[in-house]
C-alpha cells in the first residue's frame, strides 16, 4: 500500500502502518522543530524501532478533531501497545506518544447510581474525556479518571481576537448548570480568572462548586468564572439551574469547565465514577455535547441525603492541552 501523499508526506489515516514499515526519517521529517529539539533523531530511531518489536499491526482505534488538529490513536494487536498522534491543517506532526494502553475494565463498567446531565446549555467540545488516557489526560489518576474538560469551538477556534483576553473566548461567561438535582457542599467563589496562558497553580480548581447527589455521589464543576456563582453551602438545586459561569480560573490555561463525578467530596481521596447521562450516550474526546434531558427524572429530595454535613475539599489539579 501506498502510505504517502504526492507531496511526500505521511498520510495520518496510515501512520500506523507507516510507523511499523518504513525508516522513522520520513516521521521525524514531518514532525514540527519543537518536537524534534526534544529527540534528535537517532534516539526517536532507536525508540521506534524498540516499540515495534512484538508488533504486527496497528489498527485506528479512534480519531477527534479538535480545531486545528487532529487527534488519531492506534493500537497493536495485543491491544497493550499505542500510539497517539496530533496533526495540523498541513499534516505536520505537534505531538506524538507512545506508550502501554493500560484499562480498568471493573471501574469502567460501573455507572453512577444518579444519571446526569452535561453541565452546559449549549454545544461544548469534549476536549478530554474518555476511557484511555490518551483522550483523556484524567484517566491515569483515580480521583479524577472519567473527567471531563470542556470548551467551546468555533471555525477551528476557542476564540476571536487577541488570545489574550477572556472575553475572547467563546467558552468564557457561559452558564452553567447543575448536572442534576443535589444539594451544595462547597463553593468557591473569589479567585481571579487567569490571564490566558498563564495558570494558577496555588489554586488549582479556582473557583468551583461541589454538589451531593446521593449518599456517596458527589460532581463537581471547577474553573468558573470569578463570583459567578449563584449558590451557596446548603442550597439544593434541580437539574437545569443556572448555577454559575464558566470561567478560566485555577490551574486552566484558557475557558474551559471541568466536571465530573466522585464517591466522596475529599477530592485527594474520592474515586472518580464512570457518569451515567440520561440520553444513553458515552461522550468522548472530539464529541459536541449540550444539555439533555429526561422527562422522568424526578425532582431532587434532600431527605434522601440525611442531615448536611461539613465535607472538606482539598487540593484539585487539572490541566488543558494546548
Amino acid at each position: 500500500m501506498n502510505n504517502h501523499r504526492s507531496n511526500g508526506k505521511i498520510d495520518p489515516d496510515n501512520f500506523g502502518e507507516a510507523f511499523l514499515n518504513e525508516s522513522p526519517k520520513s516521521i521525524y521529517d514531518q514532525c514540527i522543530s519543537d518536537f524534534k529539539n526534544i529527540i534528535p533523531l537517532d534516539q526517536f530511531e532507536k525508540m521506534v524501532h524498540g516499540y515495534n518489536q512484538g508488533v504486527e499491526q496497528y489498527k485506528l482505534e479512534h480519531i477527534s478533531h479538535l480545531g486545528e488538529h487532529r487527534h488519531y490513536l492506534w493500537r497493536d494487536q495485543s491491544g497493550k501497545k499505542a500510539l497517539s498522534v496530533y496533526f495540523d491543517s498541513a499534516d505536520l506532526i505537534h505531538r506524538l506518544v507512545v506508550h502501554e494502553y493500560k484499562t480498568f475494565p471493573k471501574t469502567d463498567a460501573t455507572l453512577s447510581e444518579v444519571s446526569y446531565t452535561m453541565p452546559v446549555k449549549n454545544d461544548w467540545l469534549v476536549f478530554w474525556g474518555g476511557a484511555n488516557e490518551f483522550i483523556n489526560y484524567h484517566y491515569a489518576y483515580p480521583s479524577q479518571r472519567y473527567a471531563y474538560d470542556l470548551l467551546i469551538m468555533e471555525k477551528g477556534k476557542t476564540h476571536k481576537g487577541t488570545p489574550m483576553k477572556n472575553e475572547n473566548y467563546h467558552a468564557f461567561n457561559k452558564d452553567i448548570i447543575a448536572p442534576a438535582g443535589g444539594r451544595v457542599v462547597k463553593v468557591l467563589n473569589n479567585i481571579p480568572d487567569n490571564v490566558p496562558g498563564e495558570m494558577n497553580e496555588k489554586q488549582p480548581a479556582g473557583n468551583y462548586i461541589i454538589l451531593q447527589h446521593a449518599k456517596k455521589e458527589y460532581s463537581l464543576l471547577a474553573h468558573l468564572k470569578e463570583n459567578s456563582i449563584k449558590v451557596d453551602k446548603g442550597d439544593i438545586v434541580q437539574a437545569g439551574d443556572v448555577i454559575a459561569k464558566s470561567g478560566n480560573s485555577g490551574n486552566s490555561s484558557e475557558a474551559h469547565i471541568h466536571f465530573q463525578v466522585m464517591d466522596a467530596p475529599k477530592i485527594h481521596k474520592c474515586k472518580s465514577i464512570p457518569i451515567r447521562f440520561n440520553d444513553q450516550s458515552s461522550p468522548v474526546q472530539g464529541d459536541v455535547v449540550t444539555r439533555t434531558s429526561n422527562d422522568t427524572t424526578k425532582r431532587f429530595d434532600p431527605d434522601a441525603l440525611g442531615p448536611e454535613g461539613s465535607p472538606l475539599v482539598p487540593e484539585f489539579v487539572t490541566r488543558i492541552f494546548k
